[in-house]
């Protein structure tokens, strides 16, 4: 029978002292990549809807979404957003579908950023 000292002290023909460490390694885990969602200027699509665009699918004020807009009308496209994979696709497809259902051919796509 082992006493609790003799547990301790491990085999008798272990004399070199080795102390064993365990390190404890944590995989990390990488963010989900994130996608910007740009809206592309055309020559058809109203101002007016473009803000109501902005306000209704990415709660924009109303300030906010006018500057976007202008951003948009002068430079040819701007960043509205950046969003997880799933959001950036469903906003896209959103702005999409109510551009259609208005009659506008308004564009809006998302960029791995």
């Amino acid at each position: 029978m082992y006493t609790h000292a003799d547990i301790l002290a491990g085999p008798e023909n272990d004399d070199d002292n080795d102390v064993s460490v365990v390190v404890a390694t944590r995989e990390r885990t990488k963010r989900p990549p994130l996608y910007k969602v740009l809206l592309l200027n055309d020559d058809y699509t109203p101002m007016e809807f473009v803000v109501a665009v902005l306000e209704r699918f990415f709660g924009m004020s109303h300030a906010q979404a006018f500057d976007i807009m202008l951003t948009v009308h002068k430079k040819g496209v701007a960043v509205v957003g950046v969003f997880s994979h799933e959001i950036a696709e469903t906003k896209v497809a959103q702005v999409m579908d109510f551009a259609r259902q208005h009659q506008h051919p308004l564009q809006c796509t998302m960029e791995k950023e």
